[in-house]
């Protein structure tokens, strides 16, 4: 009986061996494999792919902890916050990973770690951050906004925060559901690049982030479409199949520079078709589309990196553009006035 149980342990402590083997083992691929994915969507010395995985929910964390702490002896950035989260949980940021969040934010706040620290402690940091960078780096800053006092009078207020802007106007119901990636058929057989967001034909179509009109015209995957780049380059939005006949705010032109919270175009369902003004488009809808561009050579063909817009549509919600209509030109325009200071600093670089 006593050989037969030291038999038995024995066995136990052979399995127990094998199975912490098999973990070691199982960790260590699995960070090597992490490592060697990152080390090639960052090779040429600039990122080469971004599997954005950020939740709303955390990024209204992160927004709340900067935008609170702007005026504080620390101020948490954002996207900081965001890139420690990133590194703990492998890249994606839902419910359960936003304790992470507060985790670091607690920790900065009480000077515990500093950013240097954080980029010299986490080997992906870095790239974390310079991917977050890229997506979010022009939603947040100091602004101007038209409101009114208490007497009524149009006053402009200075603020910092969440200077960015849903797509569809205030007031305009739409429906929406992750479909990025899906497949589509037209033309060839390949992926949704972008977020489709249902509503009515004439839906004011509101500009997110500030920036300049880079494309203007007929395509024929998206119809009569607005590309529009932010001003640091590092993001093309795609605004697709727009309204027939009159797809645009009155005067847009390839060029000009354009604040968020603009009124751009109208919701539609034109595009699938080589002939312009075609409605082949079934369900009205705007398509919206992030790329990133790190090198000019990923703007078109084979290394472009599109992103997944749902999460920044969810997020970007919270801030909608409030519109008036002229009921003699039928145009739509933002009520309220914004002076977005990049906007002037990118005026005097033209000069």
């Amino acid at each position: 009986m006593k050989k037969i149980k030291e038999q038995r342990y024995q066995y136990m402590m052979t399995a127990l061996a094998v199975i912490t083997m098999v973990l070691v083992i199982g960790i260590y691929m699995a960070e090597r494999c992490e490592d060697e994915k990152l080390m090639a969507v960052t090779s040429e010395d600039y990122i080469k792919w971004v599997d954005y995985r950020v939740s709303a929910e955390a990024m209204k964390k992160a927004c709340r902890l900067d935008v609170e702490s702007y005026y504080e002896e620390v101020h948490l950035d954002w996207i900081v916050l965001l890139a420690y989260a990133a590194v703990q949980c492998g890249g994606k940021i839902d419910k359960t990973s936003i304790t992470y969040i507060d985790e670091i934010a607690q920790k900065m706040t009480e000077k515990e770690i500093t950013v240097e620290e954080l980029k010299s402690t986490y080997k992906h940091f870095d790239y974390y951050y310079e991917a977050y960078e890229a997506v979010l780096g022009g939603l947040l800053g100091e602004y101007e906004i038209e409101t009114l006092d208490k007497e009524g009078k149009s006053i402009m207020e200075k603020k910092y925060g969440l200077k960015a802007f849903s797509p569809i106007a205030k007031g305009f119901p739409y429906q929406d559901y992750e479909d990025f990636g899906v497949s589509r058929s037209y033309g060839y057989e390949r992926k949704h690049l972008g977020h489709d967001m249902m509503g009515a034909v004439g839906t004011p179509v509101i500009c997110c982030e500030s920036g300049y009109v880079e494309a203007l015209g007929w395509n024929k995957y998206g119809g009569w479409r607005i590309g529009i780049r932010s001003f640091d380059k590092k993001r093309y939005y795609y605004y697709a199949h727009l309204r027939q006949n009159r797809p645009y705010a009155a005067g847009l032109e390839i060029g000009d520079v354009v604040t968020a919270g603009d009124v751009i175009g109208y919701m539609g369902r034109t595009g699938y078709s080589e002939t312009e003004n075609v409605n082949n488009i079934e369900t009205v809808h705007l398509h919206m589309g992030l790329q990133l561009i790190f090198d000019e050579s990923q703007k078109e063909g084979n290394n472009e990196i599109w992103i997944d817009f749902y999460q920044l549509a969810q997020f970007l919600h919270v801030n909608q553009s409030e519109v008036v209509r002229d009921n003699e030109t039928k145009e739509w325009y933002r009520k309220f006035k914004m002076l977005d200071y990049i906007v002037e600093e990118f005026a005097k670089e033209q000069k």
